[in-house]
């Protein structure tokens, strides 16, 4: 996905529900960025880990060593701990901090998820440990990740190889190696990328192996992947293959080389400008109209402007007085089958209307009523009539003759 325009440039089954496993940890992160924002945390706020929160299944993801009850680390560091190494505990430690017990916080990821439209996802703890309840998409994770990456804290957490913890009340100083093999190489050598930025890794047996990245060029363009369900492959000659990091790779390399940003539709663009007939105008008996604003896309290299198609939809005519701006149809842009987005058609300048002109239809409209079409008749019918009677009335000849 283009990170800076949210453009889909690569998708396949994105909308599949699946089993996010670790990268779940952006949904908490996110909400504690949120917290800290809202004044209600604050990075150096010390937290005392509580024998729940520490209480995890054997095999757990833990920070190295595993944090204890009692153990009191502030909340940047139980942050590190969290992105960096992946530790389940300081999940729930944050989790009873910010939303006052790690059910609670649930139904706060949850609330997110709904209001950043991640409309196939549910959550059931806060670290991703496997749940059948507990389940996201491809889509939905970009979302999440996109949310979450507009805070600095995070950003500059997710894309950390290295963190050294200080020493605690119950723990010496602690290590974190980042689980993202994009960004180190300290745990899984051979898939490094310069330009990667972050952002979080997750397995377990059922989800399979998952990423979340991103990059950024020295443009500054940057790109989301996500990566759900690889399988991590032995080799005939003995080497491993790990799809989660070489396909993420891959398809951000891919998108590097082959897009770039384009205006397909601007106000210049002659292929889009219409003449719309004018009525009641001594000035002129047309108005040209013209896109209105721009539309831009994220394309391929080989992206074609000669097939683009413009699906024009404006008025038959118009009666003056037009004014430069207002709004006379519509036009579609489309290119290989795809609408990319929608413009106003609007006039280009003014046109003044003529009074006399307007007076004259004026006139004709009104003499085209049903009712006034009416009296006319009715006042031909009548008028003989009345005149006959007014002149004949003082008429002695008349009213012999005639009036009986």
């Amino acid at each position: 996905v283009d990170g800076d325009y949210g453009d889909v440039l690569y998708d396949h089954n994105a909308h599949e529900r699946m089993y996010p496993a670790s990268i779940t940890k952006v949904m908490t992160s996110l909400l504690v960025m949120e917290a800290i924002a809202g004044g209600r945390l604050s990075l150096d706020q010390q937290i005392t880990a509580s024998p729940a929160a520490v209480a995890l299944p054997e095999g757990s993801s833990t920070a190295d060593p595993a944090i204890q009850a009692g153990e009191i680390l502030t909340v940047e560091e139980l942050l590190y701990c969290d992105l960096v190494s992946s530790a389940n505990e300081a999940c729930n430690i944050l989790a009873e901090t910010v939303g006052g017990s790690v059910s609670g916080f649930v139904d706060m990821m949850n609330a997110k998820a709904k209001e950043l439209g991640m409309d196939d996802t549910h959550f059931a703890n806060p670290n991703g440990l496997h749940d059948e309840n507990h389940y996201t998409t491809a889509y939905d994770i970009y979302l999440m990740c996109r949310a979450a990456m507009e805070y600095e804290t995070f950003r500059a957490i997710v894309s950390t190889a290295k963190h050294v913890v200080p020493a605690t009340n119950l723990a010496k100083e602690r290590t974190l190696y980042t689980t993202n093999a994009l960004l180190d190489s300290w745990k899984i050598a051979g898939y490094t990328y310069s330009k990667a930025i972050g952002i979080k890794t997750g397995f377990t047996t059922p989800a399979g192996y998952c990423l979340a990245s991103a990059a950024v060029d020295g443009d500054g363009r940057t790109y989301y992947c996500v990566v759900l369900g690889a399988e991590t492959v032995k080799n005939p000659d003995g080497t491993t293959t790990r799809y989660s990091f070489r396909e993420s790779k891959r398809l951000l390399e891919w998108a590097f080389d082959n897009f770039h940003r384009v205006t397909l539709l601007d106000e210049s663009d002659t292929r889009a400008i219409r003449e719309v007939p004018v009525t009641l105008s001594d000035d002129s008996d047309h108005v040209t109209v013209q896109p209105h604003g721009s539309i831009e896309a994220t394309m391929p290299k080989d992206y074609d402007s000669s097939k683009l198609e413009f699906q024009i939809d404006c008025v038959d005519s118009v009666e003056a007085p037009v004014e430069a701006g207002q709004k006379l149809g519509t036009v579609t842009l489309v290119y290989n089958g795809t609408a990319y987005g929608t413009l106003d058609m609007t006039a280009a300048y003014s046109v003044a209307r003529s009074d006399f002109l307007y007076y004259v239809k004026t006139a004709k409209d009104y003499l085209s009523l049903w009712w006034v079409k009416a009296l006319i008749v009715l006042a031909v019918v009548l008028l003989p009539a009345l005149i006959v009677n007014d002149v004949g009335m003082g008429d002695p000849y008349f009213c012999k003759y005639i009036c009986p």
